[in-house]
Order: C-alpha cells, then structure tokens, then sequence
C-alpha cells in the first residue's frame, strides 16, 4: 500500500492505462527521445514483471531492460507500449527507478492506454500501451530501467 501511494504522490493526476488522456497530452512538449517497450507481467495481489525494449535519444537507439514488482491486481498479460521521453537531457539521467500508479484490465487483446512514469532524475515517460492476457490491475509498482 504504500508504494502505490508513493506512486500517486509522483504523479498529483494519477497514472493510468485508461483510455482518455488525463495529463493534456504531450501537446505543446517536444520529446526528448521516443521509447518502445514490451512487457510481460503476472499478479495475484502481488504483481511482477520484466521485459526490454529500446531508446531512441539524439538520434541513436539503446537497447535497455526492466524489471518491477508492486502490489494489485490479478492474471496474467503481455504489454506492449511505446512513447516519450521528457526531460531528459543526458543519456546518464535515463536509468533508474520509475514510479508508476496502475489501473485497468485486459480480456484477450481488448486493452488499450496510457501510463505517465517519472524517475528520481526528473525524466518522465508518457507511454501507451496495449494489453494481452486476461488481466485485473489496480495497484502501484516501482519499474527499475537499467541500460543493456
């Protein structure tokens, strides 16, 4: 319980896989670089996941890697989610431990939203993302980016 209530205390508006953008959008923000992850996450009231991906950052792709555990949330699913990357103005800030407040579901393949994520270093990662799987999730996780 409270590390979702960490989460929601980096993120005022919430973080969520709905379907309507509640932070404005990106409108009017130019990304810093573009990320694409994909994820495989299970929970049965504890949740844990990992997965990898890439970022693209001044014109140059990094593959990274991640991992996390929280609490919510029931099933089993894959995500896959792309976006950007704000703030980010060294490729040293990237790594680290991102705070993220979930909610949402997934019944087969008809899942669809958004995350708002941010580290300690102030990068903030606005990702949409598709679920698979057959999945409940409520709850609050810390996602530990790490470059391959």
């Amino acid at each position: 319980m409270l590390l979702a209530a960490s989460a929601l205390a980096i993120f005022p508006g919430g973080c969520s896989e709905g379907s309507s953008d509640q932070q404005g959008g990106s409108s009017g923000r130019v990304p810093d670089g573009y990320v694409e992850l994909h994820e495989f996450q299970v929970a049965f009231i504890g949740s844990g996941g990992g997965g990898n991906g890439t970022l693209t950052f001044r014109g140059k792709t990094y593959p990274i890697r991640f991992g996390g555990l929280g609490i919510g949330g029931f099933g089993i699913s894959s995500v896959d989610a792309t976006g950007e990357v704000f703030d980010l103005h060294d490729i040293k800030q990237f790594p680290g431990s991102y705070g993220r407040a979930r909610y949402g579901f997934a019944v087969g393949t008809a899942s669809a939203g958004q995350m708002w994520l941010q580290n300690g270093s102030g990068v903030v990662l606005h990702l949409h993302a598709k679920r698979k799987g057959l999945m409940l999730s409520l709850g609050g996780d810390a996602l530990v980016i790490s470059m391959k």
